[in-house]
């Protein structure tokens, strides 16, 4: 009788979002209620908000001392798949040498020349290659820069200034 009872406990038992996770712990840590209160509230044990807590502390010291690996987000798989099956796509339609060689060239060329990477700050590799990087950011920073300018400006209600006023 006992192990069904937690056979029903184990199967019925709530899972958390790590969101839900990160809630919790931030309540606990700005202390305005008991940790045991909190608990009681959330229906959790105390023991479980503090291997939470530990988790959270630990991560955030971690990203701290820069290791920064994290889980790919769904979006980021979808895209890699995405990718990938084009790869194989053209290494299965392509029988003569020298049109794989031609494929092979022109993905090089959008990989280097065309296609930004996240972890380049959003550059292309030759833009990173080169030295450009500093002076495209520099740039997208000013276009940012006079976007916002311009969105407060009629946000207030002011008129819009003109190109030389920026």
């Amino acid at each position: 009788m006992e192990s069904k009872v937690w056979e029903i406990r184990r199967k019925t038992r709530r899972k958390y979002s790590a969101e839900e996770k990160i809630r919790i712990v931030l309540e606990g840590l700005r202390g305005e209620e008991s940790i045991a209160e909190l608990c009681r509230r959330e229906g959790i044990a105390p023991n479980l908000h503090y291997s939470w807590n530990k988790e959270f502390l630990e991560a955030g010291k971690r990203r701290m001392m820069g290791d920064t690996k994290r889980q790919a987000t769904s979006g980021e798989v979808r895209t890699l798949r995405q990718e990938n099956s084009q790869l194989k796509e053209l290494l299965e339609n392509y029988y003569l040498p020298w049109e794989l060689e031609h494929q092979i060239g022109r993905f090089v060329d959008y990989y280097n020349h065309r296609r930004v990477h996240e972890s380049l700050d959003n550059l292309t590799p030759a833009d990173v290659y080169h030295g450009r990087g500093r002076e495209i950011i520099t740039a997208r920073n000013l276009v940012k820069e006079k976007t916002m300018r311009r969105r407060r400006r009629r946000n207030l209600g002011r008129k819009p200034l003109s190109e030389e006023d920026y």
